[in-house]
């Protein structure tokens, strides 16, 4: 049974468009059970304490957890099963955006990790609150060929103009499950926050906006 969903914060700053997904995870997983670490930035842990149990300035491979450790890692050898989940587990979610082919951070991570299995959720690549979705239903018991599954969501911004995210995302009742709230910021925000990092020359933190 999953205690815990850690998930392992792997980008500089905390983008508005991961709080979102951190914020639906947390919706799924239940702020009772999530765990966000690596948030180096002090108002970003404050943030993110909002949604989350426990946020911590130090990685995962830094805490001493008593649970079994499963590391969702696209490189692992072996799938996620209900069986990997029958002790009490604590799951471990890579934080990152945008790795359109993976760049491999989740192995890295792994390897940092002295006690822990691997598992992949397929050959495809899911965004993170995708991934902890998944994990729950293999939780209850489903195998990852019943989860019906999307490559690839297209999304129209406009008349004439779609967006395409190169991901893969689990079916729900027929829909793509993605927040309502990240495709409206995907449809009226991200070009105005990607023209400010442009202009900035880096990616602004949503916690800045709380200052």
């Amino acid at each position: 049974m999953i205690e815990i969903i850690v998930i392992e914060h792997m980008e500089p700053v905390l983008s508005k468009w991961m709080w979102i997904e951190y914020k639906h995870t947390s919706e799924m997983v239940g702020k009772d059970r999530l765990w966000i670490t690596n948030v180096k930035d002090p108002d970003e842990r404050a943030l993110l304490r909002k949604i989350a149990k426990n946020v911590y300035e130090e990685s995962v491979s830094e805490l001493n957890i008593s649970y079994d450790i499963i590391v969702l890692d696209p490189s692992a050898s072996r799938t996620l099963e209900p069986e990997d989940l029958r002790d009490e587990v604590c799951v471990v979610i890579g934080g990152i955006m945008g790795d359109y082919p993976p760049k491999g951070r989740t192995r890295e991570l792994s390897s940092k990790l002295k006690r822990k299995k691997t598992r992949n959720l397929g050959p495809l690549q899911f965004p993170i609150d995708s991934a902890a979705y998944i994990a729950l239903e293999i939780d209850r018991g489903k195998r990852l060929d019943d989860i019906p599954i999307l490559d690839q969501l297209e999304i129209e911004v406009s008349e004439g103009h779609t967006i395409v995210l190169p991901y893969a995302y689990p079916l729900v009742n027929g829909r793509p499950l993605i927040s309502e709230e990240e495709i409206k910021y995907l449809k009226s925000g991200i070009e105005e926050d990607e023209a400010r990092a442009i202009k900035e020359g880096k990616v602004r933190s949503v916690a800045e906006d709380l200052r």
